[in-house]
């Protein structure tokens, strides 16, 4: 699901998420002087109520929150760290040693960089953790048609990158579900492991954690180790890889994400389970079904709704 026949499906969905979030972008620097409407004073009180949830989460990590929900950033590069052919860890540090993110799991951010015929380019990420003091750690895999992908690429230390948010995604608190399944392919991993470092560092969360994690080859597996020490030190954890094309002697599955290794691997549909999915499009598509052309969930449909998982069931980011 990761091979070249997706390719031009997976530009043009990303193309389109590309304008959407551009548009995002041209909207949220227009300020409103004149008239004050009954809706931009809803969306007042939206916006101070989710910035006391954000600085109180920020409070209860024990730092002061970094980012702005309404506004760019720039937060400098203090340190690389390859993590395999394609894909890199960026430390940005945050203004001061003792701030955190403070982002409510599970979020994501924008980035904004600047474009080659002077519009921005602006794309969602989502840190690996929102709760680090003094840094913010982003996992980029570098895609040779990626805008933005490149651009942090060829970032060098004491480079800054524009930053905003957090854009909240599913409200997660301990012990809300039984079990959470998670599907992911790639870079999709990150809001994954931003959910399951909550639940694993909070020894009074009971969650059960069923990670499946597809990739193309051995080598495109992203933090395996990482993945396979938590699974090892935490017995609420699992995973489970799927590779397009193994190795000789591989003993995960093999091919794609099928119908078989989600009733294997995967809870059961069930009121206090949920299936969180996040990968290229092609794969979304095939697992859950895509996301509504506005970016909200829209319905359950591929596997997923072939085996009885309901919306309230699964959460694609």
């Amino acid at each position: 699901m990761f091979g070249s026949r997706f390719t031009q499906r997976t530009a043009r969905a990303a193309a389109g998420k590309a304008r959407f979030l551009s548009s995002m972008a041209r909207s949220a620097t227009k300020t409103t002087v004149l008239v004050a409407s009954a809706a931009t004073a809803s969306a007042g009180v939206a916006y101070f109520l989710y910035k006391y949830q954000y600085d109180t989460h920020a409070a209860s990590a024990g730092g002061k929150a970094a980012l702005d929900p309404q506004a760019f950033k720039p937060f400098k590069l203090s340190k690389i760290i390859d993590v395999n052919h394609n894909s890199k860890i960026f430390r940005f540090d945050l203004e001061d040693p003792e701030q955190v993110l403070g982002m409510p799991v599970a979020s994501a951010i924008l980035v904004r960089a600047p474009g080659e015929d002077g519009k921005p380019v602006v794309r969602p990420y989502t840190p690996l953790a929102g709760d680090d003091k003094g840094h913010m750690d982003l996992l980029v895999k570098r895609y040779e048609a990626g805008k933005m992908s490149k651009h942090i690429h060829e970032l060098k230390i004491g480079d800054s990158l524009e930053v905003k948010g957090p854009l909240p995604k599913i409200q997660y608190a301990p012990n809300k579900w039984k079990k959470i399944g998670m599907i992911a392919g790639g870079t999709g991993l990150t809001p994954m492991l931003q959910v399951a470092h909550e639940i694993l560092k909070n020894p009074a969360d009971k969650t059960e954690v069923s990670f499946v994690f597809a990739n193309i080859a051995e080598e495109d597996i992203l933090l395996r180790k990482q993945l396979d020490e938590m699974a090892k030190k935490h017995s609420n954890f699992k995973v489970h890889y799927v590779l397009e094309k193994p190795p000789k002697g591989w003993n995960g599955s093999t091919g794609y994400v099928t119908e078989d290794i989600i009733k294997t691997h995967m809870p059961a549909p069930s009121s206090d389970s949920i299936v969180f999915v996040c990968g290229p499009p092609p794969m979304v598509k095939a697992i859950s079904g895509p996301k509504a052309p506005d970016f909200t969930q829209g319905e359950v449909d591929g596997i997923l709704k072939k085996l009885n998982y309901t919306k309230e069931q699964v959460f694609k980011f």
